[in-house]
Formats: C-alpha cells, structure tokens, sequence
C-alpha cells in the first residue's frame, strides 16, 4: 500500500541487513494467515483492478507490432503459413471473434516478399510499443510496493526497453516453437532416428517449458520494473507461484463460463471474441497483480519478524531516488513562483 516515504531511502541499508538474518526461516514459518489477509485488503486499497485495466491497454497497443515480429520469424524458418493456422487456431480457442480481426493483415503480411525488413520493422515496432506495458507495469508495482519513481528518465527507459526486448524475445521464441513443434520435432527427430517417440515427448514437454518461460518472465518483470531494490534475485517466488497458478485457474473457468453461460455473441455480435480476448487480459493483468501484492506482504512479514518497523513502509532500499529529489525540489520552487505571483497582485 502506498504510504509516505519522507526520507527516501533512509535507515533501508541497515533494515536489509537485519533482514537478512531472518532469510533462514522456512517458509512455513511465516505468518501467513496475516500475509494472506493483508495482500487480499492491499489489493484492493491499491485498486488494483484499475491498474490492470491500464495494463490491457498497454497490453493491445504491443498487439499487432509483437505478431508482426512473430510472423517475420515464422516466414524467416519457412513455416509461414504452417505457423499462421497453427497461430490462429490457438486463438480460436480462446476468441473466436479474434480471427476474424487477425486473419486479414497476418495473412497480408504472410504472402508479402519484403519477411526480413518487416522482421526489423515489427521487432522495433514491438519493442517500442510493448514497452509502455513494462512501465505501467513498473509504476504498478511500485504503488503495490509503496514506493514513489526515484530512477531518472534517463536510466528507466533503457531498463524498459531492455525489459521489453527479453520480454518479447522469450515469448516470440515460445511462440514460435509451439506452432511449428510439429516440423520441428519431426526434423529433430529424424536426426536421432527417433522420428515418431521424440514428436511424442516434445508433445509432453512442452508444456512444462511453457511453465518454465513464464516463470522467467515473471521472475524479471517482478525484480526489474519497480524501483525497490531486492536482495537477491529469485527466479520463483510466492507471488510468481501464485501468479500462475490464479492465472491457470482464472483462465479455465473464464472459458468454462464463456463456453457455458456465456451470452456474448447474443449481446456484442461480431465484437464478441474481441469483448472476451480483452476480458482474459484483464484477468491476466489481476492475476500478475495479485502476485506482486502477495510478495510485496511477505516480504512485509519477514521485516516485522526481525523486529523491523515495516507496518506501514517497507524497508527496502530504492534502486535510486534522484528523481524524487529533483521532483521535491521543482515542487518547492513551483511554491515559491505561487507565493510571489500572489504577493504581487495583492
């Protein structure tokens, strides 16, 4: 929850290091009835459903540039078309209505001569866009974490755009390897002499790399995009845990109701799949949310099980609070061209 941060990074240091000697108790030690109770309160006193409403914002602007880059990569491996019904199945499945908005451009931009510079264009065009969602992403989980932006135009938007492009790198190449795993694991296979057993076992496991590639990319969004400064990197924690498993869930119900109680396509009509495709975003977007809210509270436990004072504020060091101080400062000198503007029509 956000809080007053009065003096911006003082007394963190030293709270971090009395932190660190309680990292040794397990996990199962933690209060989590407190830290359930409290991330549940913390996700609505933050709104966090408004935030994730601005994060599917964000969320379609990267759309259309990030399939662009997806259907460059695809006609670069000559799996174009293979991998645009493949694409477009997948998206049936989910919004049916969504088809219909997608075929006429991919399938345009599929049959065009000019693959690799539309390549570049879309990889350049998704970055950009698609970094506006890391840093309304950033600005977040700094209101889950009760931060204020310290870091400097300057080195935030670097960190964006590199955030971004690792990002779109991981889920360009899970993309890519779920609609072409049939030719792929086929050509692999034939390599090995195990044609047929090998496509069986890529079909097993790729689903546990689906899990691993978001955990990844959760791991990096939770740790680089907020302006908290965390001891150590982890590539799981409570609330990526969370995140994907309320993400799971969410999803299987939302087709449920969809498929079963559903009356969109009666109420939207042609709009319907593209109603429904925003929806899952949204419940997506709560979903990562809710996530950093929970991590944000364990580690709230963990400060006031070494006796830290972390009630209202988390203790954790910023990465940087120079933008804070400057903003203070033009604050004070806006004060200061009020009072003199007063005084002079007195």
């Amino acid at each position: 929850m956000p809080a007053d941060h009065g003096g911006v990074g003082s007394d963190r240091a030293k709270a971090v290091r009395r932190i660190e000697d309680h990292r040794s108790l397990p996990w199962y030690r933690l209060p989590w009835g407190f830290i359930l109770k409290r991330t549940m309160r913390s996700f609505t006193t933050d709104q966090c459903t408004d935030l994730a409403a601005g994060l599917t914002y964000f969320a379609v602007l990267s759309l259309f540039p990030a399939l662009l880059a997806l259907v460059s990569m695809l006609g670069i491996v000559g799996q174009s078309q293979a991998g645009i019904d493949a694409l477009f199945g997948m998206v049936n499945e989910l919004a049916p209505g969504m088809t219909d908005v997608l075929k006429g451009p991919i399938e345009s931009l599929a049959s065009s001569p000019a693959t690799g510079w539309a390549l570049v264009i879309g990889i350049v065009g998704a970055v950009w866009s698609a970094s506006g969602y890391v840093g309304g992403f950033g600005r977040a989980l700094n209101r889950v974490y009760g931060v204020p932006e310290g870091r400097t135009a300057l080195v935030l938007r670097p960190v964006q755009l590199g955030v971004t492009l690792l990002t779109l790198v991981l889920i360009s190449l899970l993309a890519l390897l779920l609609v072409v795993s049939g030719p792929i694991a086929s050509f692999l296979g034939s390599l090995i002499g195990l044609d047929e057993a090998f496509q069986v076992a890529w079909s097993i496991l790729r689903w546990p790399i689906v899990v691993i590639v978001l955990v990844l990319l959760l791991a990096v969004l939770y740790a680089a995009t907020p302006n908290v400064k965390h001891p150590r990197f982890r590539w799981l924690t409570p609330g990526s845990l969370a995140a994907i498993v309320v993400l799971g869930i969410a999803s299987a119900l939302f087709a449920f109701y969809v498929g079963t109680f559903g009356n969109y396509d009666r109420t939207y009509g042609a709009l319907a799949g593209i109603i429904v495709f925003l929806l899952w975003i949204w419940i997506a977007n709560n979903a990562l949310l809710l996530g950093a809210e929970l991590d944000s509270e364990v580690e709230r436990a963990r400060e006031l099980v070494a006796g830290i004072e972390a009630d209202e504020v988390l203790r954790l060091p910023l990465k940087s609070d120079k933008a804070v101080l400057k903003a203070r400062e033009a604050h004070a000198g806006d004060i200061l061209a009020a009072r003199d503007l007063r005084r002079r029509y007195r």
